[in-house]
């Protein structure tokens, strides 16, 4: 199957997942095989309006029901990891029918980014800004860099967002993420998607890995938006200050894996980022974001000269390197991220930050919380490209 191909057929890995939820195997009488036998919600029979005696309709999973409809009563994966019972009241990103390299998309994001500029200067003229201790600069980011990537928000990536009402109105909170993409794209999206959908207009901070500041240019540009080093002194002092902060645990392996291992989460460390959630007794959301993965599908891995060039990874793709600096341009996959329900660490005492157990007890929770939702996610999705 091409790479490229945009179909919507579950894979290998979402079949394995699905078969979790398989119909029993019973007799001729469909209530014989189902006594003794619990089933996913999706599978039990429609029930019927108690006034009309017509069957209703048949729901699914409710972690990803209410992607396109109403949510169902859950059923739990296994004893340890239950998924979100309702999505709630679900939130999507805005929807455009302007391609990014319309006239029309061409003539928005010239104006937006001309008016934005002029009055990112008339402003910073009167020095009436702030930057915070981790070098964050509000003003810079919301005149000049989210008003320059919402165009491949809205226009090329087409993102759309669910679950947004997981997260806190006001508060600290640790967002966990799966990390896919070659290059880091996923949180700078995002980002974007908090500040745009949260009802208070939040903004994310996060937890970038020590390249992204050893590299000139891009360190300042880090600190501006609202990035600091993925630390557990740093992401304590964010966490103590009631800021939502995201952290991407599988790293380099996330983004320099290989597209055949596409939405296969790697490993997530030690479990540092539980050790910082249970210190601060702060809620942990696992975020799902699908789409990222194909956006340089990466076929192979020069080592030897990443080695050379002292990188973590150096990709080919189908682009890259054949088209030169045209091989840079992602290509435009559609995405979909979804906010999963928090989890509690507030009932744990002090000592669990340190117990090895505990640790990795929840590490693994939220993995797997993040792993089935992917699942669900792509075996209800369209196409790639064109979804």
């Amino acid at each position: 199957m091409s790479i490229l191909a945009g179909g919507g057929a579950t894979d290998a890995r979402t079949a394995k997942v699905i078969q979790l939820y398989a119909t029993p195997r019973g007799g001729a009488d469909p209530r014989a095989a189902d006594q003794g036998k619990r089933r996913h919600p999706s599978q039990q029979p429609a029930p019927r309006d108690s006034r009309t005696g017509v069957p209703q309709e048949n729901r699914g999973h409710p972690n990803t029901d209410g992607f396109a409809e109403s949510s169902a009563q859950v059923m739990p994966i296994n004893d340890e990891v239950r998924l979100a019972r309702s999505l709630g009241a679900e939130h999507r990103g805005p929807s455009t029918s302007s391609p990014f390299f319309s006239l029309g998309g061409l003539r928005g994001t010239v104006a937006d980014s001309l008016t934005s500029a002029a009055s990112f200067i008339r402003e910073r003229m009167t020095g009436d800004y702030e930057v915070d201790e981790f070098g964050f600069d509000p003003h810079f980011t919301e005149s000049v860099w989210f008003p320059a990537i919402r165009q491949v928000y809205q226009k090329w990536f087409r993102v759309e967002v669910s679950g947004i009402e997981n997260l806190p109105v006001e508060g600290g909170a640790l967002l966990v993420a799966n990390h896919a993409g070659t290059i880091p794209v996923d949180a700078v999206m995002t980002s974007l998607a908090v500040r745009d959908n949260h009802p208070t207009g939040r903004h994310l901070r996060v937890l970038a890995a020590d390249m992204a500041f050893d590299t000139p240019g891009v360190s300042e540009l880090a600190r501006r938006i609202g990035a600091t080093l993925a630390c557990n002194n740093d992401a304590d002092r964010l966490l103590r200050a009631g800021e939502l902060t995201a952290v991407w645990p599988e790293g380099y392996k996330g983004i320099g894996k290989l597209y055949k291992d596409r939405y296969k989460l790697q490993r997530f460390g030690r479990g540092g980022f539980v050790t910082t959630a249970l210190r601060n007794a702060a809620p942990i959301i696992p975020v799902s974001i699908v789409g990222s993965e194909e956006i340089y599908p990466m076929l192979s891995d020069l080592k030897p000269l990443a080695k050379v060039l002292g990188l973590p990874y150096l990709p080919v793709t189908p682009t890259f390197p054949w088209l030169g600096p045209l091989g840079l341009v992602p290509l435009p996959s559609k995405w979909h991220i979804h906010f999963g329900r928090p989890i509690e660490t507030g009932s744990y005492d002090e000592s669990s930050a340190d117990d090895p157990m505990v640790v990795f007890d929840l590490t693994d929770h939220v993995r797997e919380e993040i792993q089935q939702t992917l699942f669900r996610m792509l075996s209800r999705r369209g196409s790639v490209y064109f979804g």
